[in-house]
């Protein structure tokens, strides 16, 4: 394929440009290997770098001349597309899903007997037509499986789901558009035009790939240094910071912040009649419990042994019911757990506060009084604590903001309310 390319006039060598692009592609694959053997956790990590080493090697043998190697452009061609089957396998494990290697290799398998029907066989219209359907389905698989990603994105994760299908199908589809539109610079330059794009293609995708790689152990350490290991809620450090914003966010619109703070019922106890794996048990079903029984912008964590807290947004009237509600819930769910009759419950204190300049600390005393007020009268209830000094104020305010945005719908539905007899009696009167 090459001797006919070496025809070819232009500003660039174009056999020189083969070779550079097969050695910065490889090199790139032994980049991506090593990273691999580094860190063997990310297997991803050994997909991507087999998809660039094979992709070298199919650009090799692409761009090799006839004289040394006499072997059919479709090997070269189904190469390049397993190597898009990697990456496209490489970013499911990468996202914790299965690679499915088979329908990675099925595309290179299905070119290969397609290759064989009448009119496949050269560089015809209908070849590169099927190509096109290929490249595109592996671009838009890749862009399908990064997007899927679940987990709150940041700056390269995002950048990844645009950048990586996008390279791909830039480093094919321009040729083929330049032979559309462009046939004459297509026939001169086209060798040299798929070159560069091969090393533009896997730069930019290795860059890309090895950010999301850091972006992962970022987001793993980080959540290993704010999550209870245990129970897989914040731990005390994140709870702090998380409840401080929401109490400023609060009280600066002055509105209020409520805090509860949970307390297992004769913990130790358990524990010491059942061991401390079903007292872990028993942990992770409350953990369990209060998570589905709050919404998904409360804040719930762990402070330590059998104690957890969760800030709401609410008033002690509004984060009453969720006290109860999730009283109730784990009162059922305590009652058998590892298949053990443990009966395990829970007392709650509560806390509210309107205050703009936050003081988790003072927050989290009153809780605990009206907690312990709880299991002194009997536990597996809740109590709340006093208002805190000068809420009065503040709560009359945010009663009176509520009442004021009523205000209009109550009216509109009075005036609604008036109008329907006359619209009624015009309805009959036609």
């Amino acid at each position: 394929m090459l001797s006919a390319a070496a025809a070819q006039q232009g500003l660039l060598d174009v056999p020189t440009l083969v070779f550079v692009a097969v050695c910065i592609v490889g090199f790139l694959g032994l980049v991506l290997i090593t990273t691999w053997l580094q860190q063997r956790e990310v297997r991803a990590l050994a997909w991507w770098g087999s998809a660039y080493l094979i992709g070298a090697a199919a650009i090799a043998l692409w761009g090799a001349p006839a004289p040394h190697f006499k072997l059919s452009p479709d090997l070269a061609e189904a190469l390049l597309f397993i190597a898009g089957g990697l990456i496209w396998g490489g970013i499911r494990l990468f996202h914790g899903r299965k690679p499915l290697p088979q329908v990675a290799f099925s595309g290179a398998v299905l070119w290969l007997i397609l290759c064989k029907v009448e009119g496949l066989e050269t560089l015809t219209q209908a070849r590169i037509g099927l190509g096109t359907l290929f490249i595109a389905a592996y671009g838009l698989s890749i862009a399908f499986e990064l997007s899927r990603e679940r987990r709150k994105k940041s700056f390269y994760s995002r950048t990844a789901a645009v950048l990586v299908p996008s390279l791909y199908a830039a480093m094919f589809l321009v040729p083929l558009a330049l032979r559309t539109f462009a046939p004459d610079f297509f026939a001169a330059h086209w060798v040299a035009v798929f070159a560069l794009g091969v090393i533009v293609y896997a730069f930019g995708t290795a860059i890309i790939l090895l950010m999301m790689v850091k972006d992962h152990h970022v987001h793993f350490y980080r959540k290993a240094a704010t999550t209870d290991g245990l129970t897989g809620l914040l731990n005390r450090r994140a709870f702090i910071e998380a409840a401080t914003a929401m109490q400023k966010a609060q009280g600066a619109r002055g509105e209020p912040a409520t805090l509860l703070m949970f307390d297992l019922d004769h913990f130790k106890s358990v524990n010491d009649r059942f061991g401390h794996a079903t007292g872990d048990s028993v942990l992770k079903v409350f953990a369990q419990t209060a998570t589905s029984s709050v919404r998904a912008t409360d804040i719930v964590a762990r402070l330590g042994g059998e104690e957890f807290v969760a800030m709401v947004p609410e008033t002690m009237e509004g984060a009453c019911h969720v006290a109860e509600r999730l009283r109730a819930a784990y009162e059922t769910a305590g009652l058998m757990v590892d298949d053990i009759a443990v009966g395990s419950t829970v007392s709650i204190g509560l806390a509210t506060s309107y205050q703009p300049m936050a003081d988790i600390d003072a927050l989290l005393l009153r809780a605990d009084e009206a907690l312990y007020l709880a299991k002194r009268e009997g536990r597996n209830r809740f109590r709340c604590a006093p208002e805190e000094p000068g809420s009065e104020e503040a709560r009359a305010r945010m009663e009176a903001r509520l009442a004021a945005r009523k205000k209009p719908a109550d009216g509109l539905v009075r005036r609604w309310v008036a109008r329907r007899p006359k619209a009624a009696d015009a309805a009959v009167a036609g």
